[in-house]
C-alpha cells in the first residue's frame, strides 16, 4: 500500500498556525480573557486574516480595488505579529499594561466590523463585451463589367466633286442577316452623327469600323438604316 505523499508547505503552515494560535491565547489569557474567550481570541484574528487575504484576490481577478481588503489584512497580521513578539519574553504577562488590556478587550468589536465590510463590499465585473455585427458574405464575387473601348473616330472625308451620272448598277443582294433592335439604334445614332458632321450618309464600311462587326451585319444594318 502506497502512503500519501506528505507536503512539506502544509506541514510548516500548520506548525506556524499552532504557535501563532498558541501566543494569542497566553496573550489573551494575560490580559484578563479566561476560559473560552481566551481560546476565541486566536479563532478570530486568524479568521480575519484568511477572510481579508481571500477578499484580495476576489477583488483582483475582478478588477476592483483592494485598498479596504488590504487594510484588514494588515491589521490582522500586526494583532497576530504582535502576540508573537509580546509573548517571546518582551512583556511580562503576569503585569499587562492597560492599554493592552483595552486593545484585547476591544478586538472583537474590531474584528466584527472588519469581518463584515470584508463581506458585504459590493464586487464591481466588467461588462462584457459587445459582440460585433457578422459582415455579410457573399457566395460569389461578381465579375466585373468590361469598360467599351471606344472605336477611333475616322477623320472627316471632303466630298468629292459631283461626277456625271451613271445608270444605276443593280443593288447588290444583302445577304439577310438577324439584326439586334438595339445595335440598329444604335448604328442610327451612329449615322446621324456622322452625317450632321460630314453632310454625307454614312457607307457601310464606315458603319463597320464604328460599331465593330462583320461585313454581314454592317451591310444589313445599313440596308435598314438607307
Amino acid at each position: 500500500m502506497r502512503l500519501p505523499r506528505t507536503d512539506a508547505v502544509l506541514v510548516q503552515a500548520a506548525i506556524a498556525g499552532a504557535l501563532s494560535f498558541a501566543h494569542l491565547h497566553d496573550l489573551a489569557n494575560a490580559a484578563g480573557q479566561h476560559g473560552w474567550k481566551a481560546w476565541a481570541y486566536p479563532v478570530s484574528v486568524d479568521l480575519l486574516l484568511v477572510a481579508a487575504w481571500h477578499r484580495m484576490r476576489v477583488l483582483r481577478a475582478s478588477g476592483s480595488p483592494a485598498r479596504a481588503a488590504w487594510t484588514w489584512f494588515a491589521i490582522a497580521l500586526a494583532a497576530s505579529l504582535g502576540a508573537n513578539v509580546a509573548t517571546a519574553g518582551l512583556l511580562d504577562l503576569d503585569h499587562v499594561p492597560a492599554w493592552l488590556r483595552i486593545l484585547v478587550a476591544g478586538w472583537p468589536a474590531l474584528a466584527f466590523f472588519g469581518g463584515t465590510l470584508l463581506a458585504h463590499t459590493a464586487t464591481t465585473t466588467a461588462p462584457p463585451a459587445e459582440p460585433e455585427p457578422d459582415l455579410p458574405l457573399y457566395e460569389a464575387e461578381i465579375a466585373p463589367t468590361p469598360t467599351p473601348v471606344a472605336e477611333p473616330v475616322p477623320e472627316a472625308v471632303e466630298a468629292p466633286e459631283p461626277t456625271p451620272a451613271l445608270p444605276a448598277a443593280p443593288s447588290p443582294v444583302v445577304p439577310t442577316v438577324a439584326v439586334p433592335a438595339a445595335l440598329i439604334e444604335h448604328a442610327r445614332k451612329i449615322a446621324d452623327e456622322h452625317q450632321t458632321r460630314t453632310g454625307a450618309p454614312i457607307d457601310s464600311a464606315t458603319l463597320r469600323v464604328r460599331l465593330g462587326v462583320p461585313p454581314q451585319f454592317a451591310d444589313a444594318i445599313a440596308a435598314q438604316l438607307a
